[in-house]
């Protein structure tokens, strides 16, 4: 199996579930071309390498994909994915010093040294929500449960829209806008259907949609300042100044897209995992001490974010016996590099206890999530309550079935029986 080959069929929808045996084809050459001006990384040094060289950037208007997008129809295979942050540059699809400008700017409102509160202070309220959605679960007298729609995904799309600003009385309205969104993100041959051109053009008009909404939002938060990190940013009188509107939108659709959706696949996929390994959730429900090593496990076996393509070379590059020429489009594949058997043992295999475990669940370099340390509490303490108190589950359909996007993996439904719910 060529490197193209095996990048084709592990962007299929019919492989969403697994993946990895295709990444395990492409490791093979740890730096592969795939495509014209495309080249996939998955090799764990070479993808390290890479996501802290300079010569790489995550500004899309260099990206060959990204200047495919932006010539109108007929993008490139691939370029699609970019609709998910609009074409304005958001913190993931720019460099230094604008980067890091804007980085700033956000982490003042949201985390230490300016704002350390932030994020602990949720504590109480994910704990609260978690209970009150298990309570509504037991009050039905069911014994059956979707851990995507019933739990995982309330519990962060609450939580970052009371950080944002954002009407939680919205969420009907954008949630079907970011569905429509993520499915029509496909960097596979299903996008050259008639249902994947389809899908596409959906999600185009939900983009829009999005776009519109935050926009207006934005603009009543210039006339009349509010509560959260939307208001804060645009009306920020720290060493950067605010930032411009048009700037602060396009970070909007990235806070609100990548802050609840990646938290979602998550917790479902820890869900999926204890329960596919025998024992593994009656040891955690025991020993929560580790819970944060599980989750850190679950991370690197099943990453949320499997890559992210806005990247591209400013130089030609000489790495993993490949010469990435510059202006080529560069795939850092976090979901391959997890599994690479030159840097973990045993990859493919759950390990509760997994030492030495520096995965790129949360990415690396200046792009690592700056939203890890909120989702890292919300899926400790949903998990957390979720083994206290649901007794004896079992999954219903395993593989269940997954979301369309090659980028943020996860079920679309997790289906699961249990005993009862604990008080």
């Amino acid at each position: 199996m060529t490197a193209a080959t095996a990048w084709a069929e592990a962007m299929k929808y019919e492989h969403r579930a697994d993946p990895y045996p295709f990444f395990d084809q492409l490791r093979r050459t740890p730096v592969a071309r795939v495509a014209d001006n495309l080249y996939v990384v998955t090799g764990y040094q070479e993808l390290l390498t890479l996501a802290h060289d300079p010569r790489i950037s995550s500004d899309i208007s260099r990206s060959p994909l990204g200047t495919a997008l932006t010539t109108g129809p007929g993008p490139e295979p691939g370029a699609e994915d970019m609709q998910v942050y609009d074409r304005r540059p958001s913190i993931i699809m720019s460099d230094p010093p604008g980067h890091d400008r804007a980085r700033r700017q956000v982490m003042r409102h949201f985390g230490p040294p300016h704002s350390p509160d932030v994020i602990p202070g949720k504590e109480p309220d994910i704990v609260r929500l978690c209970n009150q959605l298990l309570d509504h679960i037991e009050a039905t007298g069911k014994t059956r449960l979707d851990v995507v729609e019933d739990y995982a995904y309330p519990v962060p799309v609450t939580v970052i829209c009371r950080i944002l600003g954002i009407p939680l009385t919205d969420e009907p309205r954008f949630h079907a806008w970011i569905q429509h969104m993520l499915t029509g993100t496909d960097l596979g041959p299903d996008a050259a259907t008639e249902q994947g051109r389809a899908r596409t053009e959906q999600a185009h008009a939900s983009r829009d949609a999005l776009l519109r909404y935050l926009a207006a939002l934005i603009e009543q938060l210039q006339r009349e300042p509010g509560p959260g990190l939307l208001s804060e940013l645009i009306h920020d009188d720290g060493p950067d100044g605010p930032m411009p509107p048009e700037q602060a939108l396009s970070n909007a659709m990235l806070l609100l897209v990548a802050g609840h959706d990646s938290t979602v696949n998550t917790i479902s996929n820890c869900v999926m995992t204890l329960l596919r390994n025998p024992g593994a959730y009656d040891q955690l429900r025991s020993r929560t001490e580790l819970l944060p090593r599980a989750i850190e496990e679950v991370q690197r076996l099943q990453a949320a974010v499997q890559f992210f393509p806005s990247r591209s070379t400013t130089a030609d590059i000489d790495i993993g016996g490949t010469i990435i020429p510059k202006g080529a489009a560069v795939h850092l594949v976090y979901a391959a590099a997890n599994r690479d058997p030159n840097r973990f043992a045993n990859p493919n295999h759950f390990d509760i206890q997994r030492p030495d475990n520096e995965h790129f669940g949360w990415g690396s370099g200046i792009h690592t999530c700056l939203g890890g340390p909120l989702a890292r509490l919300e899926i400790n303490l949903a998990l957390e309550t979720f083994l206290r108190r649901v007794a004896a589950p079992r999954l219903v359909v395993d593989p269940p079935p997954y979301r369309r996007s090659q980028i943020f993996r996860g079920p679309r439904h997790l289906l699961i029986d249990f005993d009862h719910i604990t008080d």
